[in-house]
């Protein structure tokens, strides 16, 4: 680049401000008025980038030097910081910062970078038609820090790191021009931000470094970063001034959106580990960090669009433009259309009208401010299907980071008719994220785990561990929310410490055979999940393997694969098609025994340079394959049980009924956590006197017999109630009686009101408590009131003692809603608190229609509910 100090050549020196990058611009079009207009705008774009970066990081002034000479584009950028040494970003198209290299690397003809004592230049050339072929791209320099300590950051989420890195330097720039005008942030010094971009580059440099030594391992790295041991104080500034600058963003005053929740937990536990490690703390993976809603471990699985079709939930995925990009079958299914019909269309069409305005709203608030609502909760609500019906879902929500650095909020969708709970990931399976360690374990990073486990065996497995595993494997099995979540999670602790890849197949009701899980250790490199889902017969003419274990022989050794002439039936060739396309040197298949039959089959494999299965690793094989049917024969019977209750349960759900000037809403979701089976009921009927009868109610436990114990108490108070027509206490004081004649241990809450017309559009609620929570009366634009009087003893207790009741005005277009405690209670909050949360939500739907009111009150308090959730809402109409 001697070149550029020939005749011709203009240059020119500018302070370390903002404006010197438009003048820089003015200067570098003045210097070539005489070139080719595409070349002089590419030198344009190029030097506004690379002098944007010497304000940001060098903070000297800056030197520009351009000429141009037989057509040839010659530019020179120079700073006095030689020390500060370049810490190129491997960017997207979509990050806001740091792409001044990258675009030199991508439009220069040639570019580089000197280094002397006293300054460091970076140059390029533009040629027309581009010139010979340019660099691959930029030496990264070595970090610019005195590496004296190691930080070790065990199980880190490149494609999360990567859209938190963006997002970092994107906030410091624009905090840094915003001091420029002279509106920083509040109690933020240009010494504080001089410290955080310093020591932004400084982790940066060390992370890239070390992602480029150490390779790949299914999306999550451990890396040991050199830092200098005295970067602590630095680390901590750089994170306060983001605190506050992430604050500045969400109240609007940058030009950036604020973090979504995962980057904030994930900055903050970068900061935390090199702050602390650097104060001789030990380490801690990402993947046991306990996280908030919005932020769990499952947001880290990189997007691949193969996993929605895969998925065997309704599943759907958005873009941040709130538009559908993908959707599986069975979500195409619930909604009675086809997948194509969804991709392209707004997520809106898959609501009911009164929750679109809110979706829209709440999905701008959280690109807005970053704060989730329902982001990773599990939400009852209503959705739309293609007929115009309503069908009651639970919606669980978590993101994505596709490779580019975008957000993809992927949304698994499950009919509350059946089981619903909230998955350990966005698609119920953590295909990608290997499982996490417990706090305190081996803190070696992933890679050298996989080593140390290869040499499995009697000679590579010590007792201790071995039971460690056996017990691993049975607690994940059983402290999955469902099957396929255990299944997976049993998968990916086999995968970390005994094979490369196992994949497990179970009969089916049917007889068939169906494979449910497929996980290999580099999921993106084998994409296991396309082996997933139903299999071909189990014929007399299968004799593979497979076939062998599923009749239940095994466990058996492969040292090799079987011979292509051996596959003598579908299901044989399906299987030696596995073992081929997944690597396979050495498997194990042991059939799954339970309560005398097979319920499927166990198979792990390995290859490569990993030590291949021997006969001494049977036994362990043997002793998983009997804890995981245990368990999955467990699990099938627990899952049949609660699925018979809740069909029992919803059967017996009323249809409401219709009467004129007042209306009548309900809802009903069973809990998201829980054994899903409980005794919350609603029910409304109109007596032959023609007042309308409410009732709600709660029978003690979660499980089949509180459902039926429900149903029988909803029978006597239906027929006590219509054949007498007495009083809403007399009616619950006879139902105690009956209750205890015949059910002396079963408890219950209930509230028996009747409404009644007194004329001229005037209405009253008569009601008695057995010691249920007291109805809500909210009336628009007055204060709410909870009806306290007529409450006494809950059912089962003592049905000799006397009941009370109350009478208490309802106005036309107030609502009476009665409700039960899994709407309101949480564990370890007074049920004051519980209370006055319903109130204010309530009254900030005072004047929604009905249905609006009840959706939003289980969208806004249902989320996460350890409990059943019944609401029944009352609210008479004006006369026309």
């Amino acid at each position: 680049m001697g070149d550029l100090n020939a005749r011709g050549a203009s240059a020119r020196r500018f302070p370390p401000e903002p404006e010197s990058v438009p003048q820089a611009r003015r200067f570098v079009r003045a210097a070539l008025d005489h070139v080719a207009a595409d070349l002089v705008e590419t030198a344009q774009l190029l030097v506004s980038e690379l002098v944007t970066n010497a304000v940001l990081h060098a903070r000297t002034p800056v030197e520009v030097t351009a000429c141009a000479e037989g057509g040839t584009v010659r530019v020179r950028v120079s700073d006095r910081r030689p020390d500060r040494g370049l810490v190129p970003h491997e960017c997207s198209p979509y990050a806001g910062t740091g792409q001044g290299l990258a675009l030199a690397g991508l439009l220069a003809s040639r570019c580089g970078v000197d280094m002397g004592e006293e300054h460091k230049s970076v140059w390029f050339e533009l040629r027309p038609g581009g010139g010979p072929p340019r660099p691959a791209g930029w030496e990264v320099t070595a970090p610019p820090c005195r590496a004296g300590a190691t930080v070790t950051l065990i199980d880190v989420p490149e494609a999360l790191y990567s859209a938190s890195q963006q997002h970092r330097n994107t906030l410091l720039r624009e905090a840094t021009l915003a001091a420029a005008a002279g509106t920083g942030l509040v109690g933020v010094t240009a010494h504080d931000l001089a410290v955080a971009h310093d020591t932004s580059n400084l982790i940066s440099a060390c992370v890239t470094a070390a992602l480029r030594e150490q390779p790949a391992e299914a999306g999550f790295r451990s890396l040991r970063l050199g830092m200098p041991p005295d970067a602590g104080p630095a680390v901590r500034t750089l994170w306060e001034v983001l605190d506050v600058a992430e604050d500045a963003a969400r109240e609007e005053c940058l030009l950036t959106l604020p973090a979504l929740p995962r980057n904030r937990v994930f900055h903050h536990w970068l900061f935390d580990q090199i702050a602390g490690q650097l104060d001789g703390e030990n380490p801690m993976a990402w993947s046991v960090v306990p996280r908030e809603p919005g932020a769990g471990l499952s947001e880290l699985v990189p997007w691949d669009a193969g996993q929605v079709s895969a998925a065997r939930v309704p599943t759907i995925a958005a873009d941040e433009r709130n538009v559908i990009i993908a959707a599986n079958t069975a979500a195409a299914d619930l909604f009675g259309r086809h997948p194509d019909d969804l991709l392209g269309q707004p997520l809106t069409m898959l609501m009911p009208e009164h929750l679109r305005r809110r979706h829209t709203g709440s999905f701008t608030s959280l690109l807005l401010t970053g704060q989730p609502r329902i982001l990773g909760r599990s939400v009852p609500l209503p959705a739309l299907h293609r007929d115009g019906r309503l069908i009651p879902i639970r919606l669980f929500i978590q993101t994505q980071e596709t490779a580019d650095g975008r957000t993809v909020f992927v949304a698994q969708l499950t009919p509350r008719a059946a089981a619903s709970v909230a998955p350990a990931s966005p698609l119920g399976r953590p295909r990608s994220a290997p499982w996490p360690r417990e706090p305190g374990g081996p803190l070696e990073p992933a890679a050298h785990e996989g080593a140390r486990a290869a040499g499995g065996g009697p000679a590579g497995v010590s007792a201790l561990e071995r039971l460690a595993l056996m017990a691993d494997t049975g607690a994940a099995l059983s402290g999955a929310p469902d099957l396929d979540a255990g299944l997976q999670r049993v998968a990916g602790i086999l995968t970390r410490r005994l094979a490369d890849w196992c994949a497990v197949d179970l009969f089916t009701e049917n007889a068939e055979v169906e494979r449910v899980c497929v996980v290999h250790r580099a999921p993106g490199e084998a994409s296991p999940e396309q082996h997933e889902g139903p299999l071909p017969p189990v014929s007399a003419s299968a004799r593979g393997p497979l076939a062998r274990a599923l009749r239940g022989a095994g466990p058996l050794l492969l040292t090799e694969p079987p011979p292509s002439d051996q596959a003598g039936s579908p299901l044989d060739a399906h299987y030696l098609q596995l073992l081929r396309q997944l690597g396979a040197d050495s498997v194990v298949v042991a059939p799954l025994r339970a309560r005398r039959e097979v319920i499927g089959a166990l198979t792990v494999a390995r290859g490569g340079r990993r030590r291949p299965f021997t006969r001494a690793d049977l036994p362990l094989v043997d002793d998983l394959v009997r804890t995981l049917a245990l368990g999955v024969d467990n699990a099938r019977l627990h899952q049949e049980t609660r699925n018979i209750a809740e069909r029992l349960q919803r059967s017996l759900l009323p249809v409401l009924p219709q009467v004129p000037n007042l209306r009548l809403a309900a809802r009903y979701a069973a809990s998201s956590t829980t054994a899903q089976v409980g005794g919350d009921w609603y029910d409304s009927f109109v007596l032959p006197g023609g007042d309308t009868a409410v009732v709600i109610g709660d029978v003690a436990g979660h499980n089949l017999d509180a459902a039926i114990a429900m149903s029988q108490l909803r029978s006597m108070l239906r027929g006590i109630a219509v054949g007498r027509e007495e009083p809403p206490e007399t009616v619950l004081r006879r139902l105690d009686a009956a209750n205890h004649s015949f059910y002396r241990e079963a408890t219950a809450t209930c509230v028996y009101g009747l409404i009644r017309s007194f004329g001229e559009g005037r209405w009253e609620l008569v009601h008695s408590s057995a010691g249920h929570l007291p109805p809500l009366l909210t009336v628009p634009g007055g204060p709410n009131r909870f009806l306290e009087d007529g409450s006494g003893l809950m059912l089962g207790v003592d049905p000799g003692l006397p009941r009370t009741r109350a009478s208490d005005e309802i106005p036309a277009d107030a609502t009476v809603l009665l409700y039960t405690d899994g709407l309101v209670e949480r564990r370890g909050e007074p049920l004051d608190h519980a209370l006055d949360r319903l109130s204010r939500h309530a009254a900030a739907l005072a004047r929604e229609p009905l249905d609006v009111f009840c959706d939003e009150l289980l969208i806004r308090l249902g989320a996460d509910g350890e409990d059943d959730i019944a609401v029944l809402a009352v609210r008479p109409t004006p006369l026309p």
